[in-house]
């Protein structure tokens, strides 16, 4: 197993420490806050590298090519959901369910149309898209600025949202062509 393989892995492992120390936050367990915060951007730092490394070193795979996305895919809505549904974070700790539906359902289309491209096609080419991983990286920056309690959180909700949107309806244009 590859090095940007083990980031991934390493990154899906993150996921239910970060969500512990949402769940075990309270006012007076700050330090749960930042824990999770730090572990997110981990996360963050080692989706960035083990791109550049399975690019830069040839390591790309095609378990990389299923791990990552699914890494990545857990980091975020194992996060944006916890932060969603789990009742002792503070509303500024808070996610909107509108935003998640949102990111939930461009991520189940996309799995619903590579798995009907894979059907009829009988191969499965992972190609993400720029916009693709724009979404993604918006997303992702969701996540601190929403625990740290930074400006500018419902103007990004909105604008990530919108990107988000936008990148389905590139994603089921990009399927059509194929099935064509």
């Amino acid at each position: 197993m590859n090095l940007a393989n083990k980031l991934s892995i390493f990154r899906l492992l993150l996921v239910p420490f970060i969500v512990g120390c949402l769940l075990y936050y309270a006012p007076d367990r700050e330090a749960l806050r930042w824990v999770a915060v730090g572990l997110f951007v981990l996360g963050m730092l080692t989706d960035a590298l083990d791109g550049y490394i399975a690019r830069r070193q040839h390591q790309e795979t095609p378990l990389g090519a299923l791990l990552d996305p699914i890494a990545d895919k857990c980091l975020i809505l194992g996060t944006l959901i916890s932060c969603s549904v789990i009742r002792g974070l503070p509303p500024s700790m808070r996610i909107p369910a509108w935003f998640n539906l949102t990111v939930i359902s461009r991520d189940a289309l996309v799995v619903a149309g590579s798995l009907i491209v894979f059907l009829t096609q009988g191969t499965w080419h992972v190609r993400t898209s720029r916009l693709g991983k724009w979404a993604t990286f918006g997303q992702m920056l969701v996540v601190p600025t929403v625990l740290l309690g930074l400006p500018g959180r419902d103007p990004l909700l909105l604008a990530v949202a919108a990107v988000t949107v936008i990148s389905a309806v590139a994603y089921v244009r990009m399927g059509a062509k194929v099935l064509r």
